[in-house]
């Protein structure tokens, strides 16, 4: 065990407390060392080599997603959803409620006798033709070919597309970037015909994808899928605009499919002092052929129209994949809830995307500055506010030992009755052997930002005051 004895310095009285404290968390340097990281290791699915046991019957225990990790701590210390004690800056989840220029949201359905019955894998007709329309008026009024129903495949939640692009894929190398959305995790391990393969960004950029670097990972690693969120989770970075177009003419003349996760395309923010004109994102702007171009889009109600509970999203691509994603959902998930997608129909009108898309951004800028503001005074060293989703990539770096180290600030922040996600969950790292420490993401947590304001106020409280437990200097004992 490390010496712990204290000792005086010069011009420092003996029994200095602070002094002792300091000295002893200045020896948390491996897993082994801090409790927080010990309760990780601990829990089902996250240890390093997993014993016999584990695989009774047959089964493996899988690792959890970062969120379901952190929400499970939480409630093992009490955290209910709907507590008001309670601010919850893990879940990836925007706010629900009233927001002004917003349509508020439905509470109550209508259900046809026929909704009772099973709907195709593929979804219902009316809302694969709304969706199509919806990108034909958003992104390709000037493109000559157009998405059709063919081109839609309605899945439960964005999970449920991911897993079935995953199930689908041939033995290919696929490309990924860190940090990138935690459930990457699971479907980059759970299906083992492709090899998926890494690339770090660059923290002194914001962690931005250039299309250049991207080619260059095509030719030099033989990738022929890429896999990425845009906007970015967790970083907050948006690839748009003439960017945006060259990436997709690399995957284009490079023969490399581009899986774009767009569930933050309307959550894009303008520089200070230039108002909100609603614009979103897609790369289905800058397609050729619908049926050609090898761009598969991930998006849904869970972000962009404030429905997380509903669990209907989307998969937008060429007719040959969209057929592969049928067969897939057939021993998958079994499709999406019917009664859901018929309540859908009537949401996805462009004028009124475009409607709240404005509505949103002013919304969730107002609350992105005021995070950034508060955080700012607390002592957190922010470079720039995120261009787009409602998250923040906190940079821990700034404070002592221990809370310097997402795990510990995390388990800490509990104690304030405060969620936040460690930023390892991002380090998509599925065989989960190498030392936590040593991962690049291991001082950061990722904060969201799409609770209500009055439950920012109370989560930035709990920050500020884990903050200051561990800045506060100790009284001196002498």
């Amino acid at each position: 065990m490390p010496d712990s004895t204290p000792t005086s310095r010069p011009g420092t009285p003996k029994h200095h407390l602070y002094d002792i404290a300091q000295r002893v968390v200045e020896q948390i340097r491996t897993e082994k060392d801090s409790a927080a990281h010990q309760a990780f290791r601990s829990s089902v699915g996250n240890a390093v080599d997993k014993a016999p046991t584990d695989r009774a019957h047959g089964i493996e225990h899988p690792a959890s997603t970062g969120v379901i990790y952190v929400m499970d701590r939480a409630n093992k210390l009490g955290y209910s959803y709907g507590d008001p004690a309670w601010a919850n800056f893990g879940q990836g989840a925007p706010e629900v409620g009233h927001i002004d220029g917003c349509l508020d949201k439905p509470t109550q359905i209508d259900l046809p006798l026929d909704t009772l019955e099973y709907a195709p894998t593929t979804g219902i007709k009316p809302l694969r033709e709304k969706i199509a329309n919806l990108y034909n008026e958003l992104y390709r009024k000037d493109k000559e070919s157009k998405y059709t129903f063919e081109n839609v495949c309605v899945v439960p939640g964005g999970r449920a597309g991911l897993t079935r692009v995953a199930s689908a894929i041939a033995n290919i190398q696929v490309g990924y970037f860190l940090p990138e959305y935690t459930a990457y995790e699971q479907m980059l391990s759970i299906f083992k015909r492709f090899v998926p393969i890494p690339t770090p960004l660059d923290e002194d950029s914001n962690y931005h994808i250039d299309p250049d670097m991207v080619e260059r990972e095509i030719r030099g690693r033989g990738l022929s899928m890429i896999v990425s969120s845009n906007p970015r989770n967790p970083s907050g970075g948006v690839v748009a605009g003439e960017e945006l177009e060259k990436l997709a003419k690399v995957g284009r003349d490079r023969h490399c499919t581009l899986v774009m996760d767009e569930f933050y395309s309307s959550y894009i923010y303008t520089p200070e002092g230039e108002e909100q004109q609603g614009d979103t994102v897609s790369i289905t702007s800058y397609v050729q052929d619908v049926n050609k171009d090898g761009v598969i889009v991930i998006d849904g109600l869970t972000k962009n129209y404030r429905l997380p509970g509903w669990r209907i999203c989307w998969i937008v691509a060429p007719k040959d994949i969209i057929s592969a994603m049928a067969s897939s959902g057939s021993f998958t998930e079994g499709g999406a809830n019917h009664p859901l997608q018929v309540a859908a129909v009537p949401l996805l009108d462009p004028a009124l995307h475009r409607q709240e898309a404005k509505a949103l951004q002013i919304h969730f800028r107002k609350k992105r500055d005021y995070v950034v503001e508060r955080l700012r005074a607390t002592g957190f060293k922010i470079k720039e506010p995120p261009q787009a989703t409602f998250y923040m990539w906190l940079d821990l770096s700034c404070l002592p030992s221990p809370i310097n180290i997402g795990l510990n600030f995390f388990e800490e922040c509990l104690k304030e009755k405060t969620i936040v996600v460690p930023g390892l969950f991002f380090d998509v790292n599925p065989s989960h052997r190498r030392e936590l420490f040593d991962s690049p993401c291991h001082h950061f947590v990722r904060l969201s930002f799409g609770p209500p304001l009055e439950e920012l106020k109370k989560g930035l409280d709990g920050i500020d005051r884990v903050v200051k437990k561990f800045t506060k200097p100790a009284h001196r004992v002498d």
